[in-house]
């Protein structure tokens, strides 16, 4: 069972990326072309928002059912070990709260200049996260 749910997070992973790399991308051009924000745009956002969300619930129950979640606890001098163990889940988490408040913040705002930017800033900030932080050695 662990290596199917391994297996998912890390195809589910290119999903998530590919998905906020475009709505970072689009609230970026948004922004800088003065475009209106349309349903178009906050479905991008929303798709990235819930993509990420399922990658998150995927990786929690990997946490609990991996042989190197917990126990890894008493070998933090070990950088692999500390990596998969707390840093990338805690790391992974804060990115995706941030997508999640920007996704909150966005619907309050009222021009469009002002969703792009939140997105941009947001969704940037949880990608940036996010990519600091992949196994990248046991990912590729």
């Amino acid at each position: 069972m662990y290596e199917f749910i391994q297996k998912m997070h890390s195809g589910w992973a290119y999903l998530v990326l590919l998905l906020l790399v475009v709505a970072v991308v689009n609230a970026l051009i948004g922004f800088f072309s003065k475009k209106e924000f349309t349903a178009k745009d906050r479905k991008i956002g929303l798709f990235g928002l819930i993509v990420t969300h399922i990658q998150l619930l995927i990786g929690i129950v990997l946490y609990f059912v991996s042989p190197f979640g917990k126990a890894a606890f008493g070998q933090m001098s070990d950088a692999a070990l500390r990596l998969t163990s707390l840093e990338h889940p805690l790391i992974n988490i804060i990115g995706i709260a941030l997508i999640t408040i920007g996704w909150s913040k966005h619907k309050k705002l009222l021009t469009s200049e002002a969703k792009f930017k939140t997105f941009a800033i947001f969704y940037g900030i949880g990608l940036l996260l996010i990519l600091s932080r992949l196994p990248w050695n046991l990912w590729l």
